[in-house]
């Protein structure tokens, strides 16, 4: 532990990842917040290691509000906050063969319907798009608004605006376990002992783990490892390559810098929750399914890793009052859409805990799907 705790809280937020980080940064100008981490430092786990877009389909039709929602923080933040956004272009292409054709359409028709800005394209187009396409991948779906997020800017500004508001935050403090004692918690951390009025779980890959030690029933957090890599080409892929994404989730790939590329196979292999480390047959995976796509010879493999993504049992972020226990919430189950929901989630879970109602596009998400009620 990196320094004493405060004594006593109103809110303790276990874990300061990007779910921990960004709702501390919400709340915490309203209430007294003490952010908790096991790590030696913030993110060290998914967040660090996110190939994070912002990717407006990306995670299904029940995530897309929250997505939606979040854009003009990251795009505009407010003053004070940081003096720049935190997206940059890129674009993505949902992809198929001419068999997807109708899954293509299918989707395309999904998300349209829910106002995204999607073009269905075909044939010429797709080439064009892609270079060194080969001929079965034929149909396609273009999204323009798709950007890169600066995950490493975006969770530092969440740390230091919540800083600024007075939150406290304690690193190398695993929660050990907490009971309720009167109207409050008693938390063992690491070797130390603090009084908290409500938990906050937003512990990522543990968070069942982080229940159990505090007496609540797991609502069915399961950690899914992925695989990212960087490959540099034999080919001039320019860095702005859009992003494409397989519509059967076997692959996605995009344009790092001149010639390379970050890609995965989009596996997604249930594990305990644990330091992720990527496996030789996942990484050989990714290179042969990206290959089966382009004609693009790859050099070389210059960086390999691996992270873990957390879903709920329906993969749906969760957040909200647990269903038997009001004083302990969940800030969880984010998959693979944690970083580019942030702004929302963050709003909408920090007025449920005495921050005021978000305004504009935030405060029209209704929060009731996401609420852990939904597992009762």
């Amino acid at each position: 532990m990196t320094a004493a705790p405060p004594s006593h809280t109103d809110v303790l937020i276990v874990g300061a990842g990007i779910a921990g980080a960004s709702l501390a940064a919400a709340l915490a100008p309203w209430r007294r917040v003490m952010l908790v981490e096991a790590e030696e430092a913030p993110g060290y786990h998914a967040t660090g290691r996110s190939a994070a877009f912002w990717h407006e389909s990306y995670g299904g039709a029940g995530v897309q509000p929250l997505t939606r929602a979040s854009l003009e923080m990251l795009n505009n933040p407010a003053p004070g906050f940081s003096d720049h956004g935190f997206l940059s272009p890129r674009g993505a292409l949902t992809l198929g063969r001419r068999s997807d054709a109708a899954a293509i359409d299918a989707f395309a028709a999904e998300f349209a319907a829910q106002g995204v800005d999607v073009m269905r394209i075909s044939g010429d187009e797709v080439s064009r798009r892609i270079p060194g396409l080969r001929t079965e991948w034929s149909e396609a779906a273009y999204e323009a608004a798709c950007c890169d997020i600066d995950v490493g800017s975006l969770h530092a500004a969440y740390l230091r605006a919540a800083k600024r508001a007075g939150a406290a935050l304690i690193t190398r403090a695993p929660l050990r376990r907490a009971r309720r004692v009167g109207e409050g918690w008693d938390v063992e951390l690491g070797g130390d002992r603090v009084r908290a009025a409500l938990i906050v779980n937003a512990a990522g890959a543990w968070a069942d783990e982080v229940a159990v030690a505090c007496g609540i029933a797991p609502v069915g957090i399961q950690p899914y490892r992925r695989t990212v890599m960087q490959v540099r080409l034999g080919v001039p892929v320019p860095a702005d390559f859009p992003l494409v994404v397989h519509v059967g989730g076997e692959f996605y790939f995009k344009g790092q810098s001149e010639g390379r590329v970050w890609l995965t196979p989009h596996d997604e292999t249930p594990t305990a929750p644990h330091d992720a480390a990527p496996e030789e047959i996942d990484v050989a995976l990714a290179i042969d399914r990206m290959q089966s796509v382009v004609d693009w010879p790859v050099a070389a493999v210059e960086r390999k890793w691996a992270g873990l993504r957390s879903f709920a049992p329906d993969r749906i972020p969760v957040f909200g009052a647990d269903r038997h226990e009001p004083h302990f919430i969940w800030c969880a189950g984010q998959g693979g859409v944690g970083i580019q929901t942030s702004p929302a989630i963050a709003a909408l879970l920090a007025a449920e805990l005495g921050a005021p109602a978000p305004d504009g596009a935030i405060g029209g998400v209704d929060p009731a799907p996401f609420a852990p009620s939904r597992f009762a």
